[in-house]
């Protein structure tokens, strides 16, 4: 036992039968665009980096793909520092190179040449102890669009609820 009584996990138990390990997701991209498409992407980290995903400090708010030298990047993704590292510790806004196929990459840079096409992460996870990114192609959502999904969403709920009082 550890102190406070609780039960210390071990890797199988963290990661999960499957080995998938959710460290963070994008909850506002789905909101403010739309979704064309998704596709997984491994990523280039560093070892202090590796250990901070494993304690969950990622946000990938405002982060996005943006293509340099016809390689994909991922820009404004922050990883903290791993406070053990000391001194061999990462920057934590650095741009981190995507790992995709060739055929892949040339098919996202068409599109995102297209007008109002981007890519934004979605999730960051671990499976099978390697951290991927599930990235999605999107275009921008309009006002009325975002105003349509949040009454969709409040419409949904109140329906759940009703169900729900019904039993």
């Amino acid at each position: 036992m550890v102190k406070g009584g609780k039960k210390k996990k071990n890797k199988q138990e963290e990661m999960g039968a499957d080995g998938y390990k959710l460290v963070a997701s994008n909850r506002t991209a789905r909101f403010k665009y739309e979704i064309l498409e998704t596709l997984q992407a491994g990523i280039v980290l560093v070892g202090s980096e590796v250990k901070s995903l494993r304690a969950g400090k990622c946000n990938l708010t405002d982060s996005y793909a943006t293509p340099i030298r016809s390689e994909l990047y991922l820009m404004n993704c922050h990883i903290s520092p791993y406070d053990p590292a000391n001194i061999m510790n990462h920057e934590p806004m650095r741009q981190r190179k995507l790992l995709l196929h060739r055929r892949e990459i040339n098919r996202l840079l068409g599109r995102i040449t297209e007008k109002g096409l981007t890519v934004v992460p979605l999730k960051v996870y671990f499976i099978n102890g390697r951290v991927k990114v599930d990235l999605g192609l999107a275009r921008g959502k309009r006002l009325h669009d975002k105003r349509e999904t949040i009454k969709r969403r409040d419409l949904d709920r109140e329906a759940a609820r009703e169900m729900s009082n019904r039993r």
